[in-house]
């Protein structure tokens, strides 16, 4: 009697080899830390201890400090993690690495932010409590990111993080002012500088940006102008005493500062009759037309061929609102001058504007700027009548209260106003526009050393290649870097005063700096605000008279920007491999480092100018899936945490409960959400192209934890084949792999997937080797979607399920040199993982191989024989398309409920007949095509061939798909046909000569089986 057949398979099933792993399909978070503490510290440590110290193995990222003043946001995570993406790679490379984190601790967010938190405004707060303030902030805030850098698994030199507040770092900085000071390369000037109102502080270029739509109110203003003698007599007919120049200025709240008009010297000017007779107006001839439109009315052209030349210096006006107290004041000269906007007459405040002031200095015009710290206007700006002006914003109230006087009708001044929309400078902390205003400063004289820099960046690496004309420009646009500020928190500009004169007169030398640097490292740097201002111990006993110590602070570029100082000097070139950072830092640390590591070399002899980075890599910005940027008012601000917990996906599915006599509500539920931890955000980071903005949002996460999803179930079956005991053929160490590969009894899939793998690995090392980790991923995820998924294990299973202990064997060899060498490629990006599935992998195989982590890495090699290539490429190329043809077929058969596994047909691949020849060089056998394909079997035929093949079995269903077999000629096809033989019970191939009977395959597998089980 037979056996039922449930039984029979139930038996046979017993006898299939299916892998099993400890692996789980999702990280458990109570293993994280130590999973972590492994990759991060232990491996830092490691290479650290035991790489070579040899000039050639080091390798220093130079970490480009972040501000200390808030919780980590997602562009933290873009940045910290790509650096941390090079660390790692360098490591698998055989580098000793150095990454020391830092901490840019100074500075006007700091401090704003510490006296938002003191409730307290800064004005009433003493120098001593803002500090005192700003430095626990600073202090708290670096402790809580360095906790979330950790957690991202950022390996570091974290024990000796710098921060910029430190005495040391300090203490480094003013040794680098000092040599600057001795070069000559630092200034002191009364001249302007942009200036924050809503900050109460210069600011350097660096420190703005940009409001594309502000809003200004322009005027064209008329002033009565004389003009000398000869001009009179060179144009007897012009009625000198009734001509007024008209000038055009989108900031009228500058007027009360103008101390000249400018014209170019080339350019024709006309007098036209202006709308109320009899006064007359002087403009560019280009812009007549121009200002009748503006004024609506026609304006008549008296007299022309008048040049700029010839008014300048021979022409002259008083500023109306200077009253009694004003002075004549000259027309001049001015390149800038166009005929392209206004009227071809340009106000000149040189207190309020850069190029006025370049230019009126040279002919010794003083810059006024009557405007306050607040961006107020004093006394001085309507001297006759202060209360006109005194105490009005200049950006708001004080531009109306300027034009309201001017436009009284007995002066009517004011010819027309109009608001325009353009570029205008904001302060890129409070994001409030800023003015420019004459004060006294500190400045470095970038034109000092600006071939020095133009020469250091020659040899320097920029990644994207762009970044190198963003760079140069900015340097070669500078002339003086402005690093005075009025606050409180940050390195004092060590200048004594002297009080006892007229004006008080700023001494800052080299004798001077040694002196006060010598009693802060006494006393420390907080004492320059703690002591008494009458504090003789400050003051060099050389300087006679009364001194006081200066209010002033470093810009924090100047503080950040000389943090080279940390690393050691190297003699082969810059000290430092890598900089990187965010785009704006060109204009930024990039620029800053550049310029005092420059300033830093500069000596009298000539000699090699080397800048502080080998190669200088830049990153954009994060933005959400609609390109905008991200911000609190818009909502659209993504946590990091939120990837790792998964919280930004849909939540899981609740798992459906087995017992259906138990009920649930909704409410018995809280949404799971499926956390993959610092993997997924590693992840991101590896995937995204830093060299352009960055896009994150809903899309773009689902398809980085499909990929983490994709990983860890690759590593699961993986870890299951390798967890097969094959008797005979067990290897004990991945070594056993790499070293019997030649004697390996290889198929046709295998061959494939062993030079995929290899070229795989040399294009994702190549990507890597350049830092374009988003392009290796991409690579990776579509060899590990389609390579392995999809094709080569989907060609496996069979073999390792049910074939011999010899198919086993080969198969867990390939897979053994795979998995390895995945782990390899994912040391860099999802390095907790890897913790995790090495933990995993069977002690005999580990036993005597480094971690993945702890070895280099060098892409897998397997090289062929002469011509063997070049078949092996033919044949990939002849599978591809047919396996390709193979699976549509399949597809119309199960939309037609005729088949559902691919093994319950058979296929006959169709060549045409002139193609029959060059089939047989690739040397492809049936049972070849059949594991390929995973379907019970095939033939392979010509044109005439295909009735014979079919027989006389009737067909109950038949599907054909053409492909193409050469690179030309004829179209081969694919017939999907119902299997001749019988379903095989243990391994379901249709290859078994009767029902419930084994294929003789099985028949061996399970003999063969016994006997290695005998004792």
């Amino acid at each position: 009697m037979l056996t039922p057949t449930r039984i029979l398979r139930a038996q046979w099933t017993s006898t299939l080899h299916l892998p099993k792993s400890t692996f789980p399909a999702r990280p458990n978070p109570a293993s994280a830390p130590r999973y972590l503490a492994r990759c991060t510290d232990e491996l830092y440590a490691w290479q650290q201890s035991t790489r070579s110290l040899k000039p050639d193995s080091n390798f220093v990222l130079h970490d480009g400090p972040p501000y200390a003043n808030g919780p980590l946001h997602i562009g933290h995570a873009l940045n910290k993690i790509t650096k941390d993406l090079i660390c790692r790679f360098e490591v698998g490379q055989g580098k000793r690495v150095s990454y020391v984190p830092g901490w840019d601790c100074h500075g006007l967010p700091i401090e704003l932010k510490a006296l938002q938190a003191a409730k307290d405004p800064g004005a009433r707060m003493s120098p001593v409590r803002v500090r005192k303030a700003a430095r626990a902030l600073a202090e708290r805030t670096v402790k809580e990111q360095m906790a979330g850098f950790k957690a991202w698994g950022v390996m570091g030199d974290w024990s000796n993080a710098y921060r910029t507040m430190d005495k040391a770092f300090e203490m480094r900085q003013l040794k680098v002012f000092r040599e600057m000071v001795v070069k000559g390369l630092i200034y002191r000037q009364f001249k302007p500088v942009y200036w924050s109102p809503s900050s109460g502080t210069a600011l350097a270029e660096a420190e703005l940006e940009y409001d594309e739509n502000h809003e200004s109110t322009a005027a064209f203003i008329r002033f009565p102008v004389e003009a000398s003698k000869e001009l009179q007599s060179e144009f007897p007919d012009i009625t000198w005493h009734e001509l007024d120049a008209v000038i055009w200025t989108t900031t009228p709240w500058t007027l009360p500062a103008n101390t000249a008009i400018a014209v170019h010297n080339t350019m024709e000017y006309s007098v036209v009759q202006g709308p109320k007779s009899p006064r007359r107006f002087i403009i560019a001839s280009p812009r007549v037309s121009y200002l009748g439109s503006i004024l609506g009315v026609e304006l008549e052209i008296v007299f022309s061929g008048i040049l700029g030349s010839q008014i300048a210096g021979n022409m002259f006006y008083k500023n109306p609102l200077q009253g009694f107290s004003s002075q004549t004041q000259p027309i001049i000269h001015a390149d800038f001058v166009s005929d392209s906007s206004g009227s071809g007459l340009v106000h000149m405040a040189p207190g309020h504007g850069m190029d006025d002031y370049n230019v009126c200095s040279q002919f010794g015009i003083q810059a006024f700027a009557p405007v306050d710290d607040n961006g107020r206007f004093t006394s001085a700006a309507f001297p006759d009548q202060p209360e006109l002006l005194q105490g009005l914003s200049v950006q708001k109230e004080g531009t109306n209260a300027v034009l309201e006087y001017l436009e009284m009708e007995e002066k009517e001044y004011v010819l027309h106003t109009h608001v325009i929309k353009h570029k205008y400078p904001i302060d890129w902390r409070t994001k409030q526009p800023v003015i420019i205003r004459a004060t006294e400063q500190w400045f470095a004289n970038v034109d000092g050393i600006k071939s020095g820099a133009m020469q250091a960046l020659e040899d320097v690496t920029f990644i994207p290649a762009v970044g190198r004309t963003r760079l140069e420009s900015f340097v070669q646009g500078r002339s003086q870097w402005c690093i005075s500020r009025q606050r409180s928190w940050g390195v004092p500009i060590p200048a004594l005063y002297r009080m006892d004169t007229e004006k008080p007169d700023a001494v800052m030398d080299g004798p001077t700096i040694d002196h006060i640097t010598k009693v802060i490292e006494q006393r420390g740097i907080d004492a320059w605000w703690t002591d008494p201002e009458d504090d003789p111990a400050w003051i060099p006993e050389s300087l006679l008279g009364t001194y006081t110590r200066g209010k002033d602070t470093m810009d924090v570029w100047f503080d950040s920007g000389t943090s080279w100082t940390l690393l050691p000097q190297r003699d082969d070139g810059p000290i430092a491999d890598v900089y990187f950072e965010g785009t704006d830092q060109h204009r930024g640390w990039f620029q800053s480092s550049l310029l005092t590591h420059v300033a830093h070399q500069v000596t009298p002899q000539e000699h090699t100018i080397l800048p502080p980075y080998r190669t200088l890599i830049t990153h954009g910005f994060t933005l959400d899936q609609d390109g905008r940027k991200m911000s609190k008012s818009l909502g659209n601000v993504i946590s990091p945490d939120e990837i790792m917990s998964g919280t930004l996906l849909p939540p899981m599915k609740p798992r459906k409960n087995k017992d259906k006599n138990i009920k649930f509500s909704t409410t018995d539920f809280k949404p799971t959400y499926d956390g993959m931890g610092p993997d997924a955000l590693r992840l991101w980071a590896a995937s995204s192209d830093y060299t352009k903005d960055v896009v994150i949002g809903q899309p773009v996460l689902l398809g980085v934890n499909l990929a983490l999803h994709k990983y860890r179930v690759t590593f699961k079956w993986l870890l299951g084949v390798l967890n097969l005991n094959i008797p005979g053929f067990s290897s004990t160490s991945f070594a056993d792999f790499h070293e019997g590969l030649d004697d390996a009894p290889l198929t046709l899939a295998d061959e494939i997937a062993l030079y995929r793998l290899a070229q795989v690995s040399h294009e994702i090392h190549a990507h890597f080797a350049k830092y374009e980790f988003s392009r290796g991923i991409v690579a990776l995820n579509k060899y590990i979607v389609h390579d392995l998924s999809a094709f080569y294990f989907e060609t496996l299973k069979d073999r390792i399920y049910a074939g011999t202990i010899e198919d086993r064997a080969s198969a867990q060899h390939v897979l053994g040199l795979l998995f390895h060498e995945l782990c390899q490629i994912l040391t860099p990006v999802c390095p907790i993982l890897v913790e995790e599935v090495w933990d995993h992998v069977p002690e005999r195989l580990r036993s005597d191989i480094e971690h993945p982590a702890r070895i280099v890495w060098e892409p897998f090699e397997w090289e062929l024989e002469a011509g063997e290539e070049l078949r092996l490429e033919g044949q990939m190329k002849v599978l591809n398309a047919a396996h390709a043809a193979v699976k549509v077929a399949q597809e119309k058969a199960r939309g037609e409920k005729k088949i559902g596994s691919g093994l319950e047909c058979e296929v006959l691949m169709v060549l045409p007949d002139v193609n029959m020849e060059e089939f047989e060089k690739l040397e492809l056998s049936n049972e070849d095509l059949a594991d390929v394909f995973v379907v019970s079997r095939v033939s392979v035929v010509g044109e005439a061939g295909v009735k014979a093949a079919i027989g006389d079995r009737e067909l109950l269903w038949r599907y054909e798909e053409e492909f193409q077999f050469g690179e030309e000629g004829p179209m081969a096809k694919v017939v999907v046909l119902p299997p001749i033989e019988h379903k095989c019970p243990r391994c379901w191939r249709f290859v078994a000569p009767q029902p419930e009977e084994l294929c003789s395959r099985c028949e061996d597998a399970v003999e063969e089986d016994k006997e290695a089980e005998a004792p």
